[in-house]
């Protein structure tokens, strides 16, 4: 593969997994690559078979280092940089477009851009060896694409500020000390891991999965009266489904169910 890199899409049963396929280049990512998780990410959300993803990165160094700063000039001037989510060109926000949970699977640099794909994920699984920062604010500039916004929910204020303010560089240890890291492994077990967990999240209902999804956004930017209501009424709704009545049958008859998304 040459260094111009690709975002690669593969399936295994309702597991959908996205690969940053850069190693050369740290996994940075380029325009072209942009278009391709926009595109990617699209076809999951109208894709009822994928339930969950796994979002990871190959070479063993890099989850995803960021943009490839070199080729910032292809976004056009200030103006169409701004509006580059319309256009398909923002990895991170794709990724948090993406209705289905998500599972990064970290193993080395999570940096600028790569941060924020961590904070767009769901459940974030890491080695030792990686390495988190918002490195932007060393070369005059901050994210554009979730990083203050993100961070600061995942984690605290406290600890943001000193990530996004410094951006000095945490390891693994202490990503999952703060709690932008979910779970701590060795790389030999990283990818099982990952599918596992994708996996179990994709046996369960897929329509209560992706309200749970909403629900827990909805609980990071709403009033506690608003989530309880917007709660009991996805409640209502998900008892109401095929897949509902598929469980209450599974659970007395002493089965596991099977779940269709209806």
């Amino acid at each position: 593969m040459s260094d111009e890199g690709q975002v690669r899409f593969e399936q295994e049963g309702h597991v959908g997994v996205i690969t940053i396929d850069r190693p050369a280049k740290l996994n940075t990512m380029t325009l072209a690559m942009d278009h391709q998780m926009a595109e990617i990410c699209h076809q999951i959300n109208l894709d009822p078979n994928v339930r969950t993803v796994i979002l990871t990165g190959v070479g063993g160094r890099a989850f995803c280092a960021g943009s490839d700063i070199t080729g910032i000039e292809d976004y056009g001037n200030n103006w169409e940089y701004r509006n580059r989510v319309e256009r398909g060109e923002d990895y991170a926000i794709a990724v948090w477009t993406l209705r289905k949970p998500v599972v990064a699977a970290i193993d080395g640099y999570a940096i600028g851009g790569g941060l924020e794909l961590v904070c767009a994920s769901d459940i974030r699984l890491a080695t030792p060896e990686s390495s988190f920062a918002a490195g932007e604010i060393r070369w005059g500039w901050h994210g554009g694409s979730g990083a203050t916004q993100w961070l600061t929910r995942a984690i605290s204020p406290g600890h943001a500020a000193r990530m996004l303010m410094t951006g000095d560089r945490i390891n693994g240890d202490e990503a999952y000390r703060i709690g932008l890291v979910q779970e701590l492994m060795s790389r030999e077990v990283l990818a099982t891991r990952a599918m596992e967990l994708a996996q179990t999240i994709a046996s369960r209902g897929p329509i209560a999965v992706q309200s749970t999804k909403n629900l827990i956004r909805v609980a990071m930017s709403a009033s506690l009266e608003v989530g309880m209501a917007y709660e009991n009424d996805m409640f209502a709704y998900c008892m109401l489904t095929n897949d509902a009545a598929e469980g209450r049958a599974a659970f007395a008859e002493h089965r596991e169910p099977t779940f269709r998304g209806e």
